[in-house]
């Protein structure tokens, strides 16, 4: 009897263990996905569109790093048409009447325009070129001497560590570092000079393509216009070019009349402080103008140098005449010049070279401030367009204006 009344029991327990057991396993098998769950189809969809993506941006990034110099070239020529266009309008202007104009045809006016350009040019290059080559001949001959006078000024810094009681393992990493320091930009000046002459002949195809975009600069215009349907999109699209071919043209102006305007002061600053080279120094100062923040720079490190091994004095006058131009240049000349299309502060611009830098090299370097430029030009535009006040304000403001803004809307 003992024995059943235990055997009874124990069936009881694992009964009721079993029961409850089905009863905790019950509820998991009525388990289902909310509606809102999106199929597995859809999720390998996304996946694979977005890897697709991913691809065609890959493969889109390569070829336009491959056709950089392609597009800079392009672009090189754009900027030269923006410098002929007043030109050729000027040649066109006594035959603004319409019974005229058959005796002046842009194409005619844009060759007279060339043949002007180039010539003066010409009669600029056959007179300052005999000084500029001996110039730079006796450079070349004196370079020896510089060498010679560098190493001399390493000796000394290395007489004056053991007059301060330096140890030798410290005087022997800062006569390292600072030779290495003079290497690198020694190096990439030479870099820059030799890719310069490398694409010399690339620039004989500059005119030629610039000489396109100024005979059919309508007939593009009107085709890029036609893209968008008529209405309030095309009217934009039009202001928006319109603000673009303005801002353009003032950053041209602006480089160009800089360029000239830097070489001829530093030209002149140079032969009153007594630096040798001072004409070849002062071109340089012209040409390196047109490459943004490197461009002065170079020319700093070059004319400080050479003031320097002749004369400690010169190379402190270079340098502080250097500083005091290049803030004039920065705050006075140039947005004098500009006027209108281009106002960027310092620090923008100071950013916008070094991500052209990282970006694209050295065309990248030159092309960073009209790109940034004309950034500001479109969201100007967007703005405009969608009546905002800028992206962060929208985001920031209250959801009782924005409901306000939308009710009066």
């Amino acid at each position: 009897m003992a024995d059943n009344k235990i055997t009874e029991a124990i069936e009881m327990v694992v009964g009721e263990d079993e029961k409850s057991v089905a009863e905790v396993a019950q509820p998991a098998q009525n388990i289902v996905f909310d509606s809102s769950t999106p199929p597995v189809r859809s999720i390998v969809r996304v996946v694979l569109v977005t890897l697709l993506i991913l691809a065609v941006a890959g493969f889109l990034t390569g070829i336009i790093s491959a056709l950089t110099y392609l597009f800079f070239l392009i672009i090189l020529a754009v900027f030269f048409a923006y410098l002929i266009k007043p030109l050729v309008q000027m040649i066109r202007h006594p035959f603004d009447n319409p019974s005229y104009e058959k005796f002046m045809p842009r194409p005619l006016a844009i060759a007279i325009a060339y043949l002007i350009v180039f010539s003066v040019v010409g009669i600029a290059i056959a007179f300052l070129s005999p000084i500029i080559a001996e110039q730079a001949r006796q450079f070349s001959v004196s370079l020896p001497e510089y060498t010679t006078s560098i190493q001399a000024k390493f000796n000394d810094l290395g007489n004056r560590y053991k007059r301060y009681q330096i140890p030798e393992s410290v005087q022997t990493q800062i006569n390292e570092k600072a030779a290495a320091v003079i290497g690198t930009i020694g190096a990439e000046v030479t870099g820059f000079l030799i890719s310069t002459i490398y694409y010399v002949p690339w620039l004989i195809l500059i005119p030629i393509l610039a000489f396109f975009f100024l005979k059919d600069a309508n007939l593009l215009r009107v085709s890029l216009l036609r893209v968008f349907p008529s209405g309030d999109w095309r009217t934009r699209v039009e202001s928006v070019i319109h603000d673009v071919n303005t801002t353009l043209a003032a950053y041209v102006r602006a480089q160009l009349i800089s360029c000239v305007l830097i070489g001829t002061l530093c030209t002149i600053a140079f032969y009153i402080i007594g630096v040798n080279y001072a004409l070849l120094l002062g071109v340089l100062a012209g040409i390196f103008e047109f490459v943004p923040l490197i461009g002065p720079l170079t020319l700093a490190i070059i004319a400080i140098t050479v003031a320097s091994l002749e004369s400690t004095s010169e190379g402190i006058y270079v340098f502080i005449f250097l500083g005091v131009l290049r803030i004039l240049q920065d705050y006075v000349f140039y947005p004098r010049i500009v006027r209108e299309g281009i106002h960027l502060h310092p620090l923008a611009v100071i950013l916008s070279v070094l991500a052209g830098e990282q970006v694209a090299g050295i065309p990248g370097v030159f092309l960073s401030i009209p790109a940034v430029a004309l950034l500001t030009v479109l969201y100007k535009h967007i703005l405009e367009h969608s009546a905002s006040k800028g992206i962060v304000a929208n985001m920031l403001a209250p959801q009782e204006n924005k409901s306000e803004e939308a009710a009066a809307k």
